[in-house]
Parts: C-alpha cells; structure tokens; sequence
C-alpha cells in the first residue's frame, strides 16, 4: 500500500513537472517573461520588493487592457492602430460630460464606453463596407479621435470625477484596483474567445476569410462587432489611465497602440491571422512592464533603454518562431481556424484556463526566486529625474548640469526619459519610490499628472523637488523653476519694440496641454496687451519640434505672406520658423524664441534669430540637485528657487554665452 502510494506521489510530481515544462515550452512568451523575471531580480535587489511588483502590475494594466481588445483584431487579421487616441478620447468625453456639464457620473461613463464602440463600429464600418484596409482605416481613425480629443477639451487636461479616480487607487491601501480590472478584462477576453460565436468567428475569420464565408459565417458582421469590441477595451483603458492621473489628459496613450501590438505578437499571436490567447497577451503586457521598470531600476540610460527594449521584443517574437518551427506540427498556441459552432478540438475553454495557469506559473516563480533575494538594498545615496522628455536640447542640457553636479557630490543619479507622456512619467516616479531613493527630482510632463504619483513619493516621506514646472496636487519640497509667465512678458516686449509697435505675427505653440506651453502663451498674451497696434493673425501648435516648426511656418507663410513678426515658445520651433522664412529670417521678419539653447544662441549671433529668452537649464539642472542632497539630508530648503530669464539679442550674446 504504501509502495503504491509512493508510486502515486511521484507519479502526480512527476507529471506536474512535466505539465509545467510543456508550458513553458509551448510558450516562449513566459519563459522569456520567467527568465527576465529571474535575471531582473538578481541585477537589483529593489526588483522583487512587493511595492515593486504591485507597481509593475499597475503599469502593465494600461497596455494590457488595450491589448486584449487588439487580440480579437489580430486573431481575426485585422490591425488596430487607433486604440491609443481612442483610449483619450473615450477618457476625455467622460471628463468633460461630468465636470464640465454636469452630467451624472453613471451617464459620463456610459458615453465615454459608446464612444469607444462607436469609433471601433467606424473602424469596422471602413474595413469591411468601406473595402479599406484595416491599417488604412484605423490610422485615419488615430488621428480623427486625437483631434476631438484635443477639440473637446481646447488642449487642456480636465479633472477627472472623484467616484471614477477610485480605479486608479487602491484597496485596503495597497491592492492596486488597476490591476484587478486588468484581470477582469483579461478573463472576459479569454472567455470571449473560448466560449462565445463571436470568438470561433475571430479564428475562423483569420485562418480564411473566404472559408469562413463560404461556410456562412457574415464576415461583415462579424467583423463591426470585433472593431467595436476594441474600441470598448480601449475606452476601459482610458478610463483606468485618467483616473490613475486623476485628470484627462488630450495628448494621453500616445503611442500606445503599438506597445499593444507588440504585446499581442510577443504573447504568440500571428499578425496574418488565426492565432492567439488572452494569457499570452496578458504575458507579453507584462514582459514590456517588467522590462521597463528594470531597466528604471538598473539606472540604465533613457536613450539606452529604447535600444534594450526593441532588442528584447526582436528576440523573444524569434526565439518564438523557432520554436513553433521546431514544434511537432500541433496548432500553434491560440488554435488554427475553425468554422463557428465546431467543438473547437477540446480548445473550448482553454484560452481562460491558460490565462490562470500562465498567472499562477509567474507568481510561484516570482516568490521561489524572492525567497533567495531577500537581500537588503544599498546604501549610497541616490537621486531620481525624470525628465519630460529627451527629444529636446533645453533638457539634454538640464540633465548635463544635473550629472555634472551630481558627479561633483558623489551622488548617484539615476535619469529617465518620459518622452512626454504622463503616464510614463508616473510610472518612472512609482518606480524611484519603490527602489530606495532618498530624493526624486521631476520635470512634470503635465503638472495636475504627476500629482498622485508625487503623492505615493509624499507617503514614503521621500522629498521631491520640482524642476522647471510646477506639481499640483502633491507636496514639493521646493520648485527650481524659471519664471514661463514671465519670459512670455518678456518676448512680447522684445519682439513689439522691434517691430515699433505694430505689424502682423504669428504665434508657434508648444505641445497643446503642457504647462510651460499655457504659461508661456499667457504671459506673451499679457505682455502684447500693452500694444495694440500688433496683430496676431494666426496662432497653430508646433509641438516644441524643429520639423514641426519648419511645416508650419511653410504653411502659414502661404496664407499670411506679409507677417513681420514670429513667436515660437521654444528655440527649437523658432529655427524651424527661421528656417522656412530663408533669406525674411532677421531682414523683414523678426523672430523671437523662448529657451535660450546653444544653437539658438548661435542663431541669434548670427541675426537670424532676432532674440530668444534664455532660462539657463544648466543652471536649473544643477540647482535641483543641489537642493535633492539638502532635502535628502534632512537640510532646510527655500519653497522656491527663481532661475533668473533674460532676453538675449545680438547685443548681448556673447556676453550671455
């Protein structure tokens, strides 16, 4: 009897190692998510803390949610490249409706849902009545959501409802609620497309389209209820990523739709149809997260990182394609197609419980590798940034002041690249209060944005300061700013006396609903107050972009030839606006730019350039650090630090240089 027990136990382990190496095998997508889990942990003893995996959760939530919707596409050959700008539109239209019209909140959230169906119902109406291509239709359909976004809201970011801001919390103070409805949108994706028509249908649909019709399926159909599908995902996603902001932000989710397709195809999906499961969407969401995040708490470099990332994605859709190459000739992961209503060859079901196995897996790999890494972290003193965006020279520059002063101090510096997007940014400051910063420094992309995410900072007493923008909604231990209100001022001043008083301009704007944007207008508009005789003729967003500036300004040109005067928010645009005016630039047209970046410096030495507003980010860089050492050493620091502006011309150039 006990010989027969023995047998059975070894027996059940042995098959339950069998069962767990065939799923490991049949996956490369989690056993890529495995290892990395494994190699990040043994890189960085911050890795496997559970404030650090419950942040890893929530910053895969977002891209996991707008990927399952993507899934029912991909599975049925199609492409859905507009979920990014659907997500902000869904999440702008529930702002706007409850705050600013006072709708109920039940109804904003009604709206904001049929509004991502009814952009995925136009996606589908365009594909299969339209006869456009899927890329076709919905790239048309990313940028006519982005611009009712941006239209809705007149490029700022509403406040979002405080009933709805709960799904950006937590409960009980530290279940992330992002992260539940991740796996409530993952389980009705998986049983969708497991146990439903409409789901076979997808399989069916993107193993052969014409068989599917043949065989009677109505593939039209069909395929407006797949669309819109998508599109209810995406205005999920966009609610959870407002309310993790606490506010709409027009210009949210940008680019995300291609980290949801990325998850979709590292999770084992095929792009040419007929392939793919929730888990593995749910696998490959949390590959690019964990991916991320590791890469934040390595202190690898924000230019770096891109390149790491691309890598890791390229390899793991290769190892995949090798193994499926290598495999004994069964369906691929997902199922091959099936014509609806078939048993589905014991598949049925299958895509749920390979979701909750792929998450069990994860977890007992997760705490076996956390019990031998239970290590405490170091103890040199480090400093977080993140930084709005390295795209630009102001802030390449802020960093180059930062490192040189953290070099100077000893302190180790970590610096991260938000690349302009809010949700990032948050992302990358719950990362720096998870791994053991004693101070974080941030360039808010939006200042409301990083206002819950600075909070989590105030809650583990970790101080921030604030550089070059403001935090709303959060406690700064003091703000190194310029003054954007003010050099606006100044800009005005400079252009219209040399313009004596009057003529006609035109106004480049930064990225629509950034601060530094809406101050800077501001204080130009306030400051031409005081002429009358100057005309602004035309005002259009450059996004704080050279390129941008230069198209722009092509275009205006066209219909205001006889302008005598441009200001452009940034120096970057102002070139791009000098530039297009060729040989106008410094004779007939004066051009007033706002930064004061070596090569706009240079443009104004040579006279092309008739000014530009100087705010010195060296300075500010260096002095935020400054002020991050005192602040971690528990010193006294001033509430804010005024880096002084000044108007920069010919004159005084080399001087300022």
């Amino acid at each position: 009897m006990a010989t027969d027990t023995l047998k059975s136990n070894t027996g059940a382990s042995g098959a339950a190692g069998h069962t767990v190496r065939r799923l490991l095998l049949d996956n490369g997508a989690l056993s890529a998510l495995v290892v990395l889990l494994v190699a990040m942990s043994l890189l960085s003893s911050d890795f496997l803390t559970t404030q650090n995996l419950l942040n890893i959760g929530v910053q895969a939530a977002v891209t996991a949610i707008l990927a399952f919707g993507v899934t029912f596409v991909i599975v049925s050959a199609g492409i859905d490249l507009s979920v990014g700008s659907v997500a902000a539109l869904s999440a702008t239209v529930l702002a706007w409706t409850a705050t600013s019209e006072g709708l109920p909140v039940w109804l904003a959230l009604v709206l904001a849902a049929a509004t991502g169906i009814a952009c995925g119902f136009v996606n589908g109406a365009l594909v299969s009545y339209g006869k456009l291509p899927p890329f076709i239709a919905t790239l048309a359909m990313l940028s006519i959501a982005r611009g009712l976004s941006l239209v809705i809201s007149q490029g700022k970011p509403i406040d979002f409802p405080d009933s709805v801001s709960v799904l950006g919390d937590t409960l009980g103070g530290w279940l992330p609620v992002p992260v539940l409805v991740m796996i409530v949108m993952g389980l009705i994706a998986a049983l969708i497309l497991a146990r439903t028509y409409i789901g076979r249908s997808m399989y069916a649909i993107g193993g052969n389209e014409e068989a599917a019709r043949l065989s009677g399926l109505r593939v039209k159909r069909q395929k407006l209820a797949i669309y819109a599908l998508s599109g209810l995902f995406a205005a999920v996603a966009g609610i959870v990523l407002a309310s993790r902001l606490t506010s709409a932000q027009p210009q949210a989710a940008q680019g995300y739709e291609l980290d949801a397709i990325a998850a979709v195809v590292i999770g084992g999906a095929s792009l040419a149809g007929g392939v793919g499961k929730a888990s593995g969407t749910l696998i490959g969401a949390l590959i690019l997260a964990v991916l991320r995040n590791g890469l934040n708490l390595l202190s690898v470099s924000a230019f770096w990182q891109q390149v790491v990332i691309g890598v890791v994605i390229a390899l793991a859709v290769l190892l995949d394609t090798l193994r499926r190459k290598a495999g004994s000739g069964a369906a691929a992961p997902g199922g091959s197609s099936m014509a609806p209503g078939s048993p589905g060859s014991g598949r049925k079901g299958a895509g749920a419980v390979k979701f909750g196995v792929a998450a069990l897996c994860v977890a007992v790999v997760v705490g076996a590798v956390s019990y031998f890494n239970s290590g405490p972290s170091g103890g040199n003193t480090k400093v977080g940034m993140s930084l709005s965006t390295l795209n630009n020279p102001f802030f390449v520059q802020m960093k180059a002041g930062a490192q040189a002063e953290a070099k100077a101090a000893g302190v180790d510096l970590t610096v991260t690249d938000a690349q302009n997007d809010a949700s990032q940014q948050a992302n990358q400051i719950q990362n720096f209060t998870s791994s053991g910063m004693k101070s974080i420094i941030v360039n808010p992309v939006d200042s409301d944005a990083a206002g819950p995410a600075v909070q989590g900072a105030n809650k583990a007493e970790i101080p921030v300061i604030a550089a070059d923008r403001g935090v709303n909604k959060a406690r700064t231990a003091t703000l190194v700013a310029s003054d954007n209100v003010a050099g606006g001022r100044l800009a005005a001043k400079a252009l219209a006396e040399k313009l004596g008083g009057k003529g006609s301009i035109a106004v480049l704007q930064g990225t629509a609903g950034t601060s530094a944007s809406r101050e800077r207008g501001a204080g130009f508009a306030e400051g031409l107050g005081a002429y009358p005789g100057i005309k602004v003729v035309a005002r259009q967003p450059a996004d704080f972009d050279r390129t941008k500036g230069l198209d722009v300004m092509t275009n205006l040109l066209q219909s205001h030839p006889g302008i005598s005067g441009v200001f452009a928010e940034n120096d970057e645009m102002a070139l791009g606006a000098v530039k297009a005016l060729g040989s106008k630039a410094g004779k007939s047209v004066s051009v007033v730019g706002f930064d004061g970046t070596p090569d706009g410096l240079k443009a104004v030495a040579a006279g092309t350039l008739y000014a530009s507003v100087a705010q010195q980010p060296k300075e500010l860089g260096r002095i935020a650090v400054q002020n991050a050492v005192k602040a971690a050493e528990g010193e006294k620091v001033g509430s804010t630090v005024m880096v002084p502006v000044k108007v920069v011309t010919k004159s005084n150039v080399a001087d300022f240089s």
